[in-house]
């Protein structure tokens, strides 16, 4: 299979259609990858080599666009980008892939919608990974109303917000509707309530980069969770971090080990 090629099966959550790709091993254990921000199953998952990766361990391997995002429907209204309702689509591409029960794996605001997946439907989860996002998850991650400017910008050059040039420039790299980002950012930076944390008791692992500023401590955030471990991405933003090779072997073993019952 040419994983840069792979075809979308599309499943309706309520009125919104969501795009999502399936590769890896048909008979392997689930793995459900939830990509960030900006970004779309392509770019966060397959480029950077994570359908290889964990099909080639022998993983069922699922992605989905958010909505918003990639090939799945794009509401302007901002009231349909709650972390709840993003993590409804999650488990709607489950239910739609006749699967019970998976390893869930979100990068950046893809972990924010896996903790509120794993608050709201426990049952679907075997394990959780949360990358590029820690307790950022609970303090907040700063203020990100520059960015849903620089995305409704004219143009890249009149953005001057460090972080907004850095978001539009990635949304103009994925071809990206910017007028929906806007609308997704505005409402999916909803936080995840610190009591909570104890309720999400899958064995986790949160993997953040050494030198990202954007997530938050990972270390801390992990030893919030009743059965959580961190990964240390040494070196990586970011940007960088998710397509990390120590990264990758990181998950691999925390998977070896939840299926061992070592975690």
């Amino acid at each position: 299979m040419n994983l840069d090629k792979l075809q979308a099966s599309r499943t309706r959550n309520g009125e919104v259609e969501i795009a999502w790709y399936e590769g890896g091993h048909p008979n392997g254990i689930p793995v459900l990858l939830i990509h960030g921000f900006a970004s779309t199953a392509h770019t966060n998952w397959v480029f950077p080599g994570w359908f290889k990766t964990l099909g080639e361990a022998g993983y069922r391997v699922l992605a989905l666009d958010n909505r918003g995002h990639g090939l799945s429907a794009k509401p302007y209204d901002e009231d349909a980008y709650s972390p709840e309702l993003m993590a409804s689509d999650a488990a709607a591409v489950l239910e739609d892939a006749g699967i019970t029960s998976a390893h869930i794996f979100g990068y950046s605001m893809g972990a924010r919608n896996t903790a509120f997946l794993a608050l709201s439907r426990p049952g679907l989860i075997k394990s959780v990974v949360f990358g590029g996002l820690g307790m950022g998850m609970v303090d907040g991650v700063g203020d990100w109303d520059p960015i849903a400017k620089a995305l409704l910008a004219p143009s890249l050059e009149e953005v001057t917000d460090r972080r907004g040039r850095m978001f539009r420039a990635f949304a103009e790299q994925t071809g990206s509707d910017r007028k929906a980002l806007a609308a997704c950012i505005s409402k999916s930076r909803k936080l995840v309530a610190l009591d909570d944390l104890e309720l999400i008791t899958q064995p986790a692992l949160v993997g953040v980069g050494t030198t990202d500023d954007i997530a938050g401590s990972g270390e801390e955030f992990a030893a919030l969770l009743p059965n959580g471990r961190h990964f240390a991405i040494k070196g990586r933003d970011h940007m960088l971090a998710v397509g990390d090779k120590t990264f990758k072997s990181a998950v691999l073993e925390f998977y070896k080990d939840v299926e061992r019952g070592e975690d």
